[in-house]
């Protein structure tokens, strides 16, 4: 149990500890920090954050203004506050994030620093109520299909180049392919983000990766629509989290669950695992709640309920494919709202980034994705292309899927159910009487 929140899923999830620090705190005024944006702040940040983790912990405050910095680098036992009206904003300049060997979409990298960061660390947290800006604008590349005529003008007005196809524009290529994410914590232990804003990310957006006991409640995470991997949360093969009470408008997908990619994801063999997510909004994003495509170390013991997606590409969204192996199971969502969802309201695909289907079986193998054991009930979806599209493989169809007191209105388009055996669709009521296809599956019962 963490605050008033009480675990209702058909797993138990195991206490998630609470970071706890020193009765210490210090403001980076106090370091030399100087309120502006063209005033450098790093060294002043970094070095309170250093003073209160070696002091034994505490809080280091960053009071009300505008305050621009390079890479934050947290330590051990420091909760980084920011006040109301801190607005923190990271510098354009590049040679402000080191390069350093990072995963990025679940494999080893080599990027930026992330601006806020910290691995190997116990005890962190980032609360108050401030705003950190990632100036991902100096980062990411944009498609001109994205953006009106006016924003693409806009875009290639600005220092940069438009590839030869003349459909994308970046900043410059060195940017765009080291571009890191806005947060990142890697092998961390009792970890908190609350209250506060992150937006504008270069590449994804709040990245906690191997991490126990993390805690995320009241945050704000918002990238622009048309921002190229512009994710809001990406969890990664992370034990024990609690994700409540917050908001998400995202630029790709909004509340990832991941656990590296392929082979090496495989080769990490840690998975993302009791995981609880309450009373979260999405506003925009490709999909609301997502697992994959990144599974590859499994995902497993998820409990997700009372959450509204409005306007995202897809409302509960699973992915993977051949090559990726890993098992996704044990997976329970409860009370979602759905409006205005572009695609389906449901997806299940083994065969994402495929151009074509899977037409002939192929052997069993280490790379061969699994979803199974997963419980979805009480859906209200007013607005989607379709209510569902579940598609598995023909040599590991999607196994033991259970959608019941789904309650669907304005759906353009037939469902699908293929690749797939004991799935079980119940109390299901589409005011739009769209037929459900049921293709290369076994045991579909459907009343």
């Amino acid at each position: 149990m963490i605050g008033n929140v009480q675990y209702l899923s058909a797993f138990e999830i195991p206490h998630v500890e609470q970071p706890t620090f020193a009765n210490y705190e210090v403001s980076i005024i106090d370091f030399g920090a100087q309120c502006g944006p063209d005033h450098v702040n790093t060294m002043a940040i970094n070095q309170a954050i250093k003073a209160v983790s070696q002091h034994g912990g505490g809080k280091v405050i960053i009071p009300a203004g505008y305050w621009m910095t390079g890479a934050i680098e947290m330590q051990s036992n420091v909760n980084l506050y920011l006040d109301y009206n801190a607005f923190v904003s990271f510098t354009t300049n590049i040679s402000d994030y080191r390069l350093v060997d990072t995963d990025f979409e679940g494999s080893p990298s080599k990027r930026c620093i992330a601006p806020i960061s910290g691995t190997h660390l116990q005890n962190i947290a980032i609360t108050g109520h401030g705003v950190f800006d990632g100036s991902g604008e100096r980062w990411r590349p944009v498609k001109r299909s994205k953006l009106t005529s006016a924003q693409w003008k806009n875009f290639t007005s600005r220092p940069g180049s438009v590839n030869k196809k003349g459909d994308v524009w970046e900043p410059d290529s060195n940017a765009a392919n080291i571009r890191p994410v806005l947060l990142n914590f890697t092998s961390c232990k009792n970890v908190k983000l609350e209250g506060v804003t992150f937006k504008n990310s270069p590449a994804w957006c709040v990245h906690p990766l191997l991490c126990e006991n993390v805690t995320i409640d009241n945050i704000k995470v918002n990238n622009p629509w048309y921002a190229q991997n512009g994710d809001a949360l990406d969890v990664e093969s992370c034990k024990n989290v609690v994700i409540i009470n917050s908001l998400f408008d995202a630029g790709d997908d909004a509340i990832c669950i991941k656990s590296g990619k392929n082979e090496a994801g495989r080769r990490r063999g840690v998975p993302c695992e009791n995981v609880y997510i309450k009373n979260n909004t999405v506003l925009h994003g490709h999909g609301g709640f997502v697992i994959g495509s990144e599974m590859s170390g499994g995902v497993k013991n998820i409990y997700i309920s009372d959450c509204t997606f409005i306007g995202t590409d897809v409302g509960l969204r699973f992915k993977s494919a051949r090559g990726r192996g890993g098992v996704v199971e044990n997976i329970y969502i409860d009370r979602i709202n759905m409006k205005n969802i572009v695609n389906e309201a449901i997806t299940m695909n083994l065969y994402y980034s495929s151009n074509g289907k899977p037409a002939e079986r192929t052997d069993v193998n280490e790379g061969t994705p699994v979803f199974r054991n997963i419980e979805m009930k009480n859906l209200l979806v007013e607005g989607a292309g379709k209510s569902f599209y579940l598609y598995g493989l023909p040599e590991m169809p999607l196994e033991n899927i259970s959608i019941q007191n789904m309650r669907v209105s304005k759906i353009a388009e037939t469902s699908s159910i293929n690749y797939a055996k004991n799935i079980k669709i119940e109390g299901y009521q589409a005011s739009d009487a769209k037929h459900i296809v049921v293709s290369n599956s076994s045991a579909v019962k459907i009343k």
